[in-house]
């Protein structure tokens, strides 16, 4: 095992890897001397990231993963293991923030496609990645598994009912796998970012950018990185002794 690095002779898997917060992690992981397998339902997006992983040096390989099928995740495991030999670290990212009709609504008048949508993809996109990663790294003999969730795991918003819902969602099955594994080696936490300069939010007009910035005390928006060291932490064996945490990213968003 090559020691140099926090994660070297490691193999890690991240959801969402193609984009954003995701291809930081990735990025973020290889740098450190794991293999990367990188799963996203861009085949594009998923290629960008493996060509910045491999012309920096790093061992990647892209897998399409809907996050919302279950066999795609077995997949995703069965490849890591089968390339790389065994999988040990696991990074459950892949998130939306909206559904199908593009809106933000109150409760009530929540499109039932778009709870449906944002539930699949953000909650059980992460139970299912668990449930087909903890026994790969149960037979590694342990691991880390990080999910991305957010401040909104903590708080809530009007008009993002089923986004906050599903975040809520993820803390819990993070603290009950935490739990339940924590005798065999395996360590589970969550990171909750603020709002983070992603492609999705250099959409934004240049007013909705001011005043997301101004959410923060820090007085800026984070950046995909930021969110990826905390990540690679909480995957190192210099986190040995968390499990079951919660770690936020939001430039204080939270402290207020």
């Amino acid at each position: 095992m090559d020691n140099t690095f926090l994660l070297g002779g490691k193999t890690a898997l991240v959801t969402g890897g193609g984009s954003g917060i995701g291809r930081a992690i990735a990025l973020a992981y290889s740098r450190e001397g794991a293999n990367v397998l990188v799963a996203d339902v861009s085949l594009d997006g998923g290629s960008e990231t493996i060509d910045l992983i491999r012309s920096a040096g790093g061992n990647a390989l892209f897998q399409f993963l809907d996050v919302t099928q279950p066999d795609d995740h077995l997949r995703a495991v069965e490849l890591a293991q089968k390339k790389f030999g065994e999988l040990h670290i696991a990074c459950n990212n892949a998130g939306i923030s909206v559904g199908p009709s593009g809106t933000y609504q109150s409760l009530v008048g929540v499109d039932l496609l778009d709870w449906t949508r944002i539930l699949d993809v953000n909650l059980s996109g992460v139970f299912y990645g668990l449930r087909a990663q903890i026994p790969a790294l149960l037979r590694a003999g342990g691991g880390a598994v990080v999910n991305v969730a957010s401040i909104m795991s903590q708080v809530a918003k009007s008009g993002l009912g089923p986004y906050v819902a599903s975040k809520h969602g993820v803390l819990g099955l993070t603290r009950t796998a935490a739990v339940e594994y924590a005798s065999q080696g395996v360590r589970v936490n969550a990171v909750g970012p603020g709002y983070i300069d992603t492609p999705i939010l250099e959409r934004r007009d240049a007013a909705t950018r001011e005043v997301l910035k101004g959410l923060h005390p820090i007085g800026r928006l984070g950046r995909p990185d930021e969110v990826a060291e905390v990540v690679v932490w909480l995957s190192s064996m210099r986190a040995s002794f968390v499990t079951g945490s919660y770690y936020p990213v939001d430039g204080g968003f939270l402290a207020q």
